[in-house]
C-alpha cells in the first residue's frame, strides 16, 4: 500500500468506502475457512457499470499472516523487510495521522496475504468468465505485484523481460467450500504460487493464490466470508 501527500487525521478510513460497495455483490463472498493463523484485514472491490447496472464485480479479501498465532510478539511472524520499507514504518511524521492509516503501516511488519481469495461475479458468462482464465488472471496478477525481483520485472517502469502467460496450464483438483468438496482446477505447479479456484453454486467463481512458501501456515479451505450487510 502507498499514501502520499499529508493525510489529516480525521481522514476516513478508505476501507469503508469499499465495505459500502460489496453490499452491492450479487453473490457471497468468498474468504478462507476460520483459522488462527490468518487475520482478515480488508477487502478490495472492482467492478463495471453499463446502462443496466453493474455488469461484473470482484472482491478480494487480504490478510495478515501469523506464523506463530499463539504468541503475536514471537519474531517468528515478522516479515524479511527491505529498507525502504523498514523506514516507512518507523519514520513517524511531524503530523498526526489517521488510527487507520497507523493500523496499516504497523500492519506491514507482518507477512501479508495480499487479495489472496477473490469472489467474481458477471452478469454475461464468456470464455473470459469461466474459472481457468479468472484463475489466470488472478495469478498473473499476485505474481506482477509480489515477485517483481524473481520475475526480473522493472519495478519503476512495470517491464518484463517475457510477457506473462495470456494463459496458465490449469488441472482438475477438488476444493473444499463451506464444508462440501466442489470441483475445481489449479495452475500446474510454480515455485513462487499456488492457485486454485471453483465455480460457485450461486453462479460465480472464487480464486484464491498464495506465495508458495506461507502454504504450511494456511489451511487451503474456503468459506463464506462475513461482509457487510446490505441496508433494508
Amino acid at each position: 500500500m502507498h499514501f502520499t501527500g499529508v493525510i489529516p487525521a480525521d481522514a476516513p478510513d478508505p476501507r469503508m468506502q469499499h465495505e459500502e460497495l460489496v453490499k452491492q455483490m450479487p453473490i457471497p463472498v468468498i474468504g478462507l475457512v476460520a483459522q488462527s493463523s490468518v487475520q482478515s484485514t480488508s477487502l478490495a472491490v472492482n467492478s463495471a457499470t453499463d446502462s443496466a447496472g453493474f455488469s461484473a464485480m470482484s472482491v478480494s479479501v487480504s490478510a495478515t499472516l501469523w506464523r506463530n498465532p499463539t504468541d503475536k510478539t514471537d519474531p517468528v511472524n515478522l516479515e524479511i523487510l527491505d529498507e525502504h520499507t523498514r523506514r516507512a514504518i518507523e519514520e513517524v511524521p511531524p503530523w498526526p495521522r489517521p488510527a487507520w492509516l497507523i493500523e496499516q503501516v504497523e500492519s506491514m511488519r507482518y507477512p501479508a496475504l495480499w487479495e489472496a481469495v477473490q469472489t467474481h461475479w458477471h452478469r454475461d458468462e464468456s470464455e473470459v468468465t469461466d474459472v481457468g482464465a479468472l484463475l489466470t488472471q488472478h495469478a498473473n496478477y499476485i505474481l506482477m505485484n509480489q515477485f517483481q525481483k524473481e520475475l526480473g520485472l522493472d519495478e519503476q517502469h512495470g517491464e518484463r523481460r517475457a510477457p506473462m502467460p495470456e494463459r496458465r496450464i490449469t488441472r482438475p483438483t477438488t476444493v473444499v467450500i463451506d464444508g462440501r468438496i466442489v470441483d475445481g482446477v489449479e495452475v500446474a505447479p510454480d515455485p513462487l504460487i499456488y492457485a486454485v479456484g471453483a465455480t460457485l453454486p450461486s453462479g460465480g467463481v472464487v480464486t484464491a493464490v498464495f506465495p508458495r512458501q506461507h502454504l504450511p501456515f494456511i489451511t487451503a479451505e474456503f468459506a463464506t466470508h462475513d461482509q457487510p450487510k446490505r441496508d433494508s
